[in-house]
Order: C-alpha cells, then sequence, then structure tokens
C-alpha cells in the first residue's frame, strides 16, 4: 500500500529518485519493475508496480473496444504505458512525453493511492489540492458511497 504526499526534484533529464519508503515496496515487490502511464482524469502520471499494471491491463483489454469512449480511453492510458526500472540508486527516468503530459518540471510531488503512486507537477498538485479542500469543506454534500464509508 502506497501512503503519504511527498515533494520531491526530478533533473533536467527526467530522473527522479524514488523515496526510500516507497522504494523499498517496490524493490521487495516486484524488483523495481514498474510501469508509468498517464491519469486520463488528471494531468498527472500513474506508477504500478509491474504485478498490479499486469492485472490492470487485463481488466482494461476486456472492455468492449467497440465503444468509441472506451477505446478512446484504452488508446490513451495502454499506449503511453511504460515499462520502467529503478536503477541501483532508486532513481527511474522518465520519458520526455510522459513529462509534457504531465507538465512535470523540477518539482513534483508524488502521491501514494494505495495500490499505485501519482506523479503530479507541483504546481498542479497544490491547485488540485486547495480545489478538493474547498469542494469537501463542513457544507460539501457527500456522495453516497463516502457517507457510508466507516471511518
Amino acid at each position: 500500500m502506497f501512503r503519504g504526499v511527498q515533494h520531491i526534484n526530478m533533473d533536467a533529464k527526467g530522473r527522479m529518485a524514488m523515496p526510500a519508503r516507497q522504494r523499498e515496496p517496490l524493490v521487495s515487490e516486484c524488483g523495481g519493475q514498474l510501469v508509468v502511464t498517464i491519469d486520463t482524469q488528471a494531468a498527472c502520471l500513474a506508477i504500478y508496480p509491474l504485478p498490479e499494471w499486469e492485472r490492470i491491463e487485463s481488466e482494461i483489454q476486456k472492455l468492449p473496444a467497440l465503444k468509441p469512449a472506451v477505446k478512446r480511453f484504452q488508446r490513451l492510458v495502454l499506449g503511453y504505458a511504460t515499462d520502467l526500472e529503478l536503477d541501483g540508486s532508486g532513481r527511474m527516468l522518465l520519458p520526455q512525453p510522459l513529462r509534457e503530459y504531465a507538465r512535470l518540471d523540477k518539482k513534483v510531488v508524488l502521491v501514494g493511492q494505495g495500490n499505485k503512486l501519482e506523479l503530479w507537477s507541483e504546481e498542479l498538485w497544490l491547485a488540485e489540492r486547495e480545489q478538493a479542500l474547498e469542494e469537501s469543506g463542513p457544507e460539501a454534500e457527500l456522495p453516497e458511497e463516502l457517507i457510508s464509508l466507516p471511518l
């Protein structure tokens, strides 16, 4: 399970060091083999351990591809999916098309999402966080799924 929000730096070539608290489970679970793809709902990247990605990829391929919206989703998520591996120093090199999609620059934010990590530009993450806090204030109406969640 990936948890927490971590602000990290990425160099000009697109290399970033995976923080130790995330690196250790990635190395033990999948030998540092990852798949990174775009998130179609936000300008960020999704980082999956390879075994988790293979499960998700299988589910995506089972969707009815004759539906135009499904085909577009498959085209984007599967098309941008890129195999990466953490090097001996726990770093990964993000390809330029992925960095461009998520508008990644020097300052990035890694956000744990349970089975995956999201990678955001710091600027976009701060805006997303502020919007989420505004929308979930005390007067916000919660969806039924959240009301029934025992916290």
